[in-house]
């Protein structure tokens, strides 16, 4: 499990709803009758996230109500879900009873990764990620890297980071599930086109967030294959581009996994004389 006091352990989601009567019962029509039900309380997201315990086994369920702000990322984790296998959770279903959307994915028991320094989860989660840098991109109209950050470097940097590889973006540790051994990406919000060393250079920022210097947090990303691609002044730029981003993400909303990210973006931006 993440460290306690560590960045990762600050991020547990708001509080949980409870499902309406007419919503449990479409989940119980899909599932069986439900004889547990486990909150989750890592993510940040979903205003309903539980392992439901059935006679037939564990689901876990993902949902909120379709006026919800974050709904429309839920739609894009349904929509990728087919093209990420054995990298996520198998999405079993997507239901959408009484103004709700719910996703059902495959129950794997395990712990969000621990990204620490000297962890045994940093080898795995090179190997996911080296995993998905070899995924065909899929047939959707994914938002791409240069388009999500526009304006916040010169367009012409900006295309140092454009690809055709899929990318997930968001890899806080509550995004890594680790079981078996095995780290699965989860929560795909946010699935988009960029260079393949992209996510590398996301989870390295994460990686000085939970105490690595970013000298390490470097050496750590050099180990995928991917970090062979990153152009002239393609780093520089993703450093430039995530100070900026996170100094204005932790200025309108100031919680402490924000601040300690954008503090790491600049202890990074520092390292690189940039």
């Amino acid at each position: 499990m993440n460290q306690p006091g560590s960045t990762a352990a600050s991020m547990g989601t708001r509080d949980r709803v409870t499902l309406p009567p007419a919503v449990r019962a479409a989940v119980e029509a899909e599932v069986g009758g439900i004889r547990r039900v486990e909150p989750v309380a890592s993510g940040l997201n979903a205003a309903f996230a539980a392992v439901l315990h059935t006679a037939d086994g564990a689901v876990f369920v993902k949902g909120m109500p379709e006026d919800h702000p974050g709904v429309r990322g839920q739609h894009r984790e349904a929509a990728i879900a087919p093209h990420i296998s054995g990298i996520a959770p198998r999405l079993r279903w997507h239901l959408n009873p009484a103004d709700w959307d719910l996703l059902g994915f495959d129950h794997l028991p395990g712990h969000t990764a621990d990204l620490s320094p000297g962890s045994p989860d940093l080898t795995g989660l090179a190997r996911t990620l080296a995993r998905l840098g070899e995924l065909e991109p899929p047939p959707l109209p994914l938002p791409r890297i240069e388009q999500r950050w526009t304006g916040l470097v010169d367009d012409t940097d900006l295309a140092l980071l454009a690809g055709e590889h899929l990318l997930h973006t968001d890899l806080n540790p509550n995004n890594v599930l680790v079981s078996d051994g095995r780290p699965w990406l989860v929560d795909w919000a946010w699935p988009t086109l960029g260079a393949p060393w992209v996510d590398p250079a996301c989870a390295a920022l994460w990686l000085i967030a939970e105490g690595h210097t970013p000298t390490a947090a470097e050496a750590w990303a050099q180990t995928l294959p991917a970090w062979s691609h990153v152009p002239p002044n393609g780093l520089d730029t993703f450093v430039a581009v995530n100070a900026r981003l996170w100094t204005t993400i932790a200025a309108d909303d100031p919680r402490p996994w924000k601040l300690a990210l954008r503090n790491a973006a600049h202890q990074w931006s520092a390292h690189r004389g940039s």
